[in-house]
């Protein structure tokens, strides 16, 4: 990325000079890198500031060029509030939808699906991994529902890409949305796809007609040059990579398990991203165990509105009681953690439970 900082400076859009041309070259075979990692063409490729963006662009763009063709968008209940929100802001414009709720273990029910699917209906915007428990869809078994029903398929793939292999085609995936971040790229900047020939997308910003007119704006080469490496070094080291940090975090529930009683994993753990560990620990409180780990970087995956803090959204659909959802908490294991650390996170983790159990006894 160094070189687009400074001493390539140039715009891509700009070409009537080489500058320009050496910055567009870059972002074309930065295009062709995230391409190959979700199976797709470079052309098929717009570049965006992120997942969020692509989510939006996916879905309000989707329904205001099919717009007469059907007004009804259908989804799930744990879908990352970038797609849920959209799909809110849709119904207040007069469009319906239908927000499916999963099984206990995560994953949708293909029956409940299938029942929820018109013939006014646009748009399907399924996850392919959801970000707070690392629960993988039956994508293929979704993307053939769809074509089946007529209906376009969107996949925020935000948390598979680069981690689990991911192929559009195969998964009959008509747009999906990536983000650079959640495989070591640079913030703020992201892709979506979208099937050629096929999809019509209405732009959500206009100025310019960048992007094959679908997203203008002056394009981000640093972070775009940036987003191509980390989808290279993830073509060539996922396999290998996914097995480590899989083990990784078998080794951490491991630990938890055979240290702690009236622990929880949430969501199905056969069907899972490898990095992903969210489990329940009955009687604490999540926030409380944080912040007895400082120096331990953890999530509880629940929102924040105002001054309350409220139970995961996804963890309430999945049947989970307050009590156990107040108390997950998100284990992130990654590519840069070693055996140590595990063991490291595993103790600290037993030490703060069983003190703050000592104040509010569950067993």
């Amino acid at each position: 990325m160094l070189p687009f900082f400074g001493a390539k400076f140039g715009n891509a859009a700009s070409r009537s000079h080489r500058f320009g041309w050496e910055a567009e070259q870059a972002v074309e075979f930065a295009r062709k890198r995230v391409a190959a990692l979700a199976g797709a063409t470079a052309r098929e490729i717009v570049f965006t500031s992120g997942a969020t963006e692509s989510n939006n662009l996916a879905i309000k763009g989707v329904v205001e060029a099919y717009r007469g063709k059907g007004n009804h968008i259908v989804t799930m209940a744990t879908e990352h509030r970038a797609v849920l929100d959209p799909v809110r802001h849709l119904e207040r414009l007069g469009y319906t939808a239908t927000v499916v709720s999963p099984r206990g273990d995560g994953l949708i029910d293909l029956d409940r699906l299938r029942a929820a699917i018109r013939p006014e209906t646009l748009l399907v915007s399924v996850m392919y991994a959801n970000n707070e428990t690392g629960v993988v869809q039956p994508v293929r078994e979704i993307g053939a529902l769809c074509g089946e029903k007529g209906a376009l398929f969107h996949c925020d793939a935000a948390q598979a890409f680069g981690k689990i292999p991911v192929d559009v085609s195969a998964g009959g995936i008509d747009l999906m949305s990536v983000s650079a971040h959640k495989i070591y790229g640079p913030k703020g900047v992201g892709a979506l796809y979208v099937r050629r020939r096929k999809v019509q997308l209405a732009p959500q910003m206009d100025g310019g007609g960048h992007e094959g007119g679908m997203r203008s704006g002056t394009l981000n080469v640093p972070a775009i040059v940036g987003f191509g490496e980390a989808c290279a070094l993830c073509m060539a080291e996922m396999a290998a990579e996914g097995e480590r940090v899989g083990a990784l975090r078998d080794r951490l529930l491991g630990l938890l398990r055979g240290g702690l009683e009236a622990v929880t994993v949430n969501g199905s753990l056969e069907h899972r991203l490898p990095g992903n560990l969210n489990m329940s620990f009955a009687g604490v409180s999540a926030e409380t165990l944080l912040m007895n780990l400082p120096d331990v970087a953890l999530s509880t995956g629940s929102a924040c509105s105002s001054a309350v803090a409220e139970p995961s959204h996804v963890l309430r659909a999945l049947g989970i009681g307050e009590d156990l959802a107040r108390s997950a908490v998100r284990f992130g294991v990654g590519r840069f953690n070693t055996e140590e650390e595990i063991d490291f996170v595993a103790r600290r983790a037993i030490e703060a439970v069983e003190r703050l159990r000592a104040f509010t006894p569950v067993l």
